[in-house]
């Protein structure tokens, strides 16, 4: 069996959002008091608290009205959370959540038919049917198993709503390899020479979202017209996200088509953008979302992603005779010319040929 997950844009009504504001208010409290007696708990006899959201009810009667399965999920974060802070500190602590951040969520589960989609609506527990534009159609022999309802910075609702389905994809033989070296303006180069000359869609907005965020910081805080002018910085922003997902889509899915094999670095963009001082330009290149969405259109097809080692010199090497340049370390030299059989490399062309060839004796081996 396998899962996936579809996202359709939800329209509710005045009387649906009052109550979509109060789950996502019980969900944060429930958090944040059941974090907050696990520390006190701990602190004073250092173990563990198993506590639940039924324990809250008869204190805090507004509990009942929101779903209760959304209460559950939310323990079942904070318990994942919690509990994997005790088994590697690296993952970090739970953190409170603040009420002022404009980004809400909270997941319910379907039983019995609590949770559906009809007539252009998705039907949610105690809040009855909200408009849905379905985009697509669910594929027969789908199960619904939850929905994540959403509201952005925007203001706009989301359903993610996640099926359950049996995997029946069978693997093809690999024929079509292509390897693709990251590129900081272009996104990609191919091991064919092809780059998808990516427009950078954060970088043209960024002027005009400069002015539009010196107009929000110097608005009073609480005031309606700085919640006019977040909400309109917000649909900057998610102008900007929503083009470049429709772009790196459009080229995973091309790649996908037409290659049974797509070789690639395994980078950690993360460190990239914080120790070459690329932040923006990280972010803005969207690489680690390509790479997402370029893997699972290749496993539904029953093709194959390979990630070669990050620290496989894909660029020092030349891809004709095997010799190593180490000059090439330097990140200016664009061009160069082996000294050993003088072929004239394109760093990045040559580093895509060398990522193909590795990945062919990786899937070989």
């Amino acid at each position: 069996m396998a899962n996936k997950a579809y996202k359709f844009r939800i329209y509710p009504n005045a009387g649906q959002k009052i109550l979509f504001a109060r789950t996502f208010g019980c969900v944060r409290f429930i958090y944040n008091k059941m974090l907050s007696d696990k520390i006190k708990y701990y602190e004073e006899t250092k173990q563990k608290l198993n506590n639940t959201p039924a324990q809250y009810k008869a204190e805090f009667g507004w509990l009942k009205e929101v779903d209760s399965l959304a209460l559950a999920n939310a323990q079942m974060n904070l318990q994942k959370a919690y509990n994997n802070f005790f088994k590697s500190p690296k993952a970090g602590f739970p953190k409170f959540k603040s009420k002022h951040k404009n980004r809400n969520s909270y997941t319910t589960n379907n039983q019995k038919g609590s949770v559906s989609i009809e007539n252009g609506c998705i039907k949610l527990p105690k809040i009855g049917f909200v408009k849905l534009k379905q985009h697509r159609q669910i594929p027969s022999g789908y199960k619904l198993k939850s929905v994540t309802i959403s509201q952005n910075p925007s203001g706009k609702y989301y359903a993610s709503i996640l099926f359950e389905y049996e995997n029946q994809v069978q693997e093809q033989d690999l024929h079509n390899f292509l390897g693709l070296d990251f590129s900081m303006h272009e996104l990609y180069k191919d091991s064919n020479g092809n780059e998808p000359a990516y427009p950078g869609y954060y970088r043209n907005a960024e002027k005009k979202l400069k002015r539009e965020q010196r107009k929000l910081s110097l608005m009073q805080k609480g005031s309606k017209n700085r919640n006019k002018q977040r909400i309109r910085v917000a649909k900057m922003h998610e102008k900007a996200a929503n083009q470049r997902k429709n772009f790196l889509h459009k080229q995973s899915r091309q790649i996908a088509n037409a290659f049974d094999c797509v070789c690639i670095e395994n980078l950690d963009m993360k460190a990239m953008a914080q120790c070459l001082n690329f932040g923006k330009s990280v972010a803005d290149n969207g690489w680690g979302t390509f790479v997402t969405f370029l893997q699972y259109k290749l496993e539904e097809s029953g093709k194959k992603l390979v990630k070669v080692d990050k620290f496989f010199a894909s660029s020092q090497t030349c891809s004709v005779c095997g010799y190593k340049n180490t000059a090439t370390k330097n990140f200016s030299i664009r061009a160069w010319d082996c000294p050993k059989c003088g072929t004239h490399h394109d760093r990045d062309i040559n580093a895509a040929i060398n990522i193909k060839n590795e990945g062919m004796r990786i899937v070989n081996v």
